[in-house]
């Protein structure tokens, strides 16, 4: 875990880049609101002087002071790192915190859209301190809690690093499970909005804000009546030959539930006492349990490097084959799928919410193995390079 360097005595250059005094001493990690549901109130507004410098407030950080738009940055997650690419700062990114769960490969689907490919294989994992320091990043799009919890950082090192490198910006979202997590939650909108204040790209923020909810208007004015609509179990397990699984619940509101959650579709394990997967729950579900559940549509987390084809010919045709999994209703009805990025940005959500409603509602939208585009890569492209 990260020890302390001792050989960093002065700030970087990136000293116009600070914290604000509301971020100092215990209150930059404790969290300070109790907000754990979506909020529909006015987001709060960054605040921008005459001299170009300005300010973001998002917890459980607080209020980050800025005297320059940043240049160089990193994000822990796929998420974080897709919001910064839609808004047209790819070249800046320097590493990311987890290169597993980052997927890139839809950035090739949009014209003139790409990532710097050889800073996410050099710093692929960026979670120490000593990583910190040696990429000189202006701003960290991590949620410091995160680190704190998961990675064995003390306040002290979140303290040092937005003082000497660059301030932290974040919140983890992609879940709602976590004991730790204590201070307010956002959507992915929401966040996105903040991370846009940090780059003042409103503009594109804006753009991305209109087709994103043009889109799901009009997906969601295609949707078969609730009654009509698949009870859906969402899982996790990365082997070909799947035995066990660990169970999500699509009441949870983090964002890497977002698509199954605007397409309106019922979580199966409902009235089951199950709970999330999370930091301290890592209980699994045999066969026999997912039988006495036994859902319409199974989706299958831990295998977004496959195609819909290869997943279909390798994991789904196991449980085919498989004594118990043979037995389950999606096993016989060819109804078990890719079950989506665990972390997810704004560009990532279109493409999820469209494969989504082709995996779910075939007959309206689509088989989920066809050509058949649900929105407009050209729109997005646009936005990502400049043309809002």
């Amino acid at each position: 875990m990260p020890t302390h360097v001792d050989a960093v005595q002065a700030p970087t250059r990136r000293d116009s880049l600070k914290y604000g005094g509301a971020v100092l001493g215990a209150t930059l990690l404790a969290g300070c609101s109790d907000e754990t549901t979506d909020s529909e109130s006015t987001p709060e507004d960054d605040s921008s002087t005459d001299d170009g410098s300005y300010t973001v407030s998002m917890e459980p950080v607080g209020e980050v002071s800025f005297e320059s738009v940043p240049e160089r940055w990193v994000a822990y997650d796929g998420g974080y790192a897709d919001m910064a690419v839609a808004l047209g700062q790819a070249e800046g990114m320097t590493g990311i915190g987890g290169a597993d769960r980052y997927y890139t490969d839809v950035y090739d689907q949009l014209p003139g859209v790409s990532v710097n490919l050889e800073a996410i294989e050099s710093y692929p994992e960026v979670r120490t301190r000593e990583e910190f320091y040696e990429l000189e990043n202006d701003v960290h799009l991590y949620d410091p809690q995160m680190l704190v919890n998961w990675f064995d950082w003390r306040e002290e090192d979140v303290t040092e690093i937005a003082d000497s490198v660059g301030p932290f910006v974040g919140n983890l979202i992609f879940r709602r499970s976590d004991d730790w997590h204590d201070h307010r939650y956002y959507t992915l909108y929401e966040a996105f909005e903040k991370v846009a204040e940090v780059f003042q790209e409103q503009a594109r923020y804006e753009a991305f804000a209109e087709l994103h909810d043009e889109f799901i208007a009009d997906i969601q004015r295609q949707l078969p009546p609730a009654d009509e609509r698949p009870s859906v179990l969402l899982t996790y397990d990365e082997t070909l030959e799947p035995e066990s699984f660990s169970p999500y619940r699509l009441i949870d509101r983090g964002t890497s539930k977002k698509q199954w959650r605007d397409l309106g579709v019922e979580d199966a394990l409902a009235g089951t006492g199950i709970d999330n997967l999370s930091t301290t729950d890592r209980g699994k579900l045999d066969y026999e349990a997912l039988l006495e559940i036994d859902p319409d549509v199974i989706l299958l987390r831990g295998h977004e490097r496959k195609s819909a084809t290869e997943f279909r010919e390798t994991v789904l045709e196991y449980m085919k084959t498989h004594s118990s999994a043979s037995r389950l209703t999606a096993v016989q009805n060819d109804r078990v799928y890719r079950g989506g990025y665990l972390h997810q940005g704004p560009i990532h959500n279109l493409f999820l919410t469209e494969r989504a409603a082709q995996q779910l509602y075939p007959d309206v939208f689509g088989e989920v193995t066809s050509d058949r585009e649900l929105f407009d890569r050209q729109r997005v492209a646009d936005i990502v390079t400049g043309d809002v």
